[in-house]
């Protein structure tokens, strides 16, 4: 079993060179180490329901919106286009169909898409409830790590009990699998064989200590 120092992990885990890290204490929580912006490939993002966009169509600043927000409907409206459909679409197929749209008002529009928040559609995304300092809801991508996960959410809280934690999968055929994780080995200890690759759709829970 691969073992790593505490400061070499927060390195890793942190994605940039320290001078030194301090080693944190047993149960208590770890919002010190931050989390690094992730670059999204917005070619391959699947848009969801709260994304926010913005949306250019050249030389027509009147038509183009820089805070469209996705709809729980998975739609979104602006000017001369309406209720057209943007979750489970890409960027590039959005601001296609938004041209065809446009093509009966303004001669040879064209459109560029881009997401500023990315929430992506539900089973794209990897769910932390229970004792993480920031329980969310996180877009998942490529080669996503159960240590970029906890990065994300800012670590465990005092009252995690973190070797208890299970990811909740479902397979292909739609039945939940639990994956028991311990999470305190794989944050404190450096226990890198804890870093699970996480899968869209999963959800990791983390119950909290008994007294």
């Amino acid at each position: 079993m691969l073992k790593l120092t505490t400061p070499v992990l927060a390195t890793l885990a942190g994605c940039a060179a320290v001078a030194a890290c301090s080693t944190p204490n047993y149960g208590t929580p770890v919002a010190a180490v931050p989390a690094v912006p992730q670059r999204v490939d917005t070619s391959e993002y699947v848009i969801g329901a709260g994304d926010q966009l913005s949306i250019f169509v050249y030389q027509s600043p009147e038509l183009s919106d820089q805070g469209i927000t996705v709809r729980p409907d998975g739609k979104i409206s602006m000017p001369l286009v309406q209720d057209i459909k943007a979750a489970g679409l890409t960027p590039p197929e959005l601001a296609s169909n938004i041209t065809q749209r446009l093509r009966q008002y303004v001669k040879n529009p064209i459109v560029t898409v881009i997401v500023r928040t990315f929430v992506g559609p539900t089973d794209r995304q990897v769910r932390v409830i229970g004792e993480a300092v920031d329980p969310q809801a996180i877009p998942y991508r490529n080669g996503m790590s159960l240590l970029d996960v906890m990065i994300a959410t800012k670590g465990l809280t005092k009252y995690a009990a973190g070797n208890r934690a299970i990811i909740v999968r479902r397979d292909s055929a739609g039945k939940e699998h639990e994956i028991h994780v311990h999470l305190d080995d794989l944050i404190h200890d450096g226990d890198l064989s804890q870093n699970v690759r996480m899968q869209p759709g999963d959800t990791l829970i983390i119950p909290q200590t008994w007294f």
